[in-house]
């Protein structure tokens, strides 16, 4: 009797191509269709684990975790310089589904430099950021503003502690003249100081003083005024 030999049933080319595609583990450098090029951990056809990123169009270069596909732990981001063509780094710190979160240090291409907490790649918590003037504040940020509590000396040497609403002066603060050896204790709203308190003080070594210090308050109890005031204010804001 003839033995009849049927043809092995075996899955399409395709799907073995397919498989053989799929990025599990260590890998050397993948290249994307837009030139765009990736060398480290994959999972599941994602980046996962340790990995370097490099963009062509822009040059920029991201080394750190990853995770299922996007930038999520500690990394770093540099981009080259359009002139030297050198890396400078950009922002060093923690990552949340592809965006900065968490505690992180951003270089700006003006010189400025934040390092503080991050939330949806904004400024939100509590940071310090040293301004291209000289000027440095630090405390509570809100959606990239200065929101809460927070100092800001000036180069001069002045500085305001106080409250902070959407990047402005705003509720009790204190505003300190070096130069001039006096203090302002207020209420300010809208970077404006609406009530407050001026009192001399380290006026013999201030170096610009004014030429006659101020008289002594006797007809009204300074606390008690701005007690008044800060309670007015905190009534006005519930």
């Amino acid at each position: 009797m003839p033995v009849i030999k049927y043809p092995r049933i075996r899955d399409p080319l395709f799907y073995e191509w397919d498989r053989k595609a799929q990025k599990s583990g260590l890998r050397h450098t993948i290249y994307a269709v837009n030139g765009d090029q990736y060398t480290g951990e994959w999972l599941d056809n994602l980046k996962h684990g340790k990995g370097t990123q490099i963009w062509k169009n822009t040059g920029a270069i991201y080394s750190g975790d990853w995770k299922f596909g996007k930038r999520d732990g500690y990394g770093s981001y540099s981009i080259p310089d359009p002139v030297t063509k050198e890396y400078k780094r950009v922002y060093t710190g923690w990552w949340e589904n592809d965006r900065r979160g968490g505690r992180g240090m951003l270089f700006y291409p003006n010189g400025e430099c934040y390092e503080g907490e991050w939330s949806n790649g904004l400024r939100s918590g509590w940071g310090k950021m040293q301004y291209k003037d000289g000027s440095v504040y630090e405390g509570q940020w809100l959606a990239d503003q200065h929101n809460g509590q927070g100092v800001l000396r000036l180069p001069n040497g002045n500085r305001y502690e106080g409250g902070w609403k959407d990047g402005k002066k705003h509720g009790p603060g204190k505003y300190f003249y070096q130069d001039k050896g006096q203090q302002l204790e207020g209420i300010w709203v809208a970077d404006i100081p609406k009530c407050g308190v001026l009192v001399d003080f380290s006026r013999d070594s201030a170096p610009a003083p004014p030429q006659y210090p101020l008289p002594a308050i006797e007809l009204h109890d300074p606390a008690g005024v701005l007690a008044e005031a800060r309670a007015m204010f905190d009534d006005s804001h519930n």
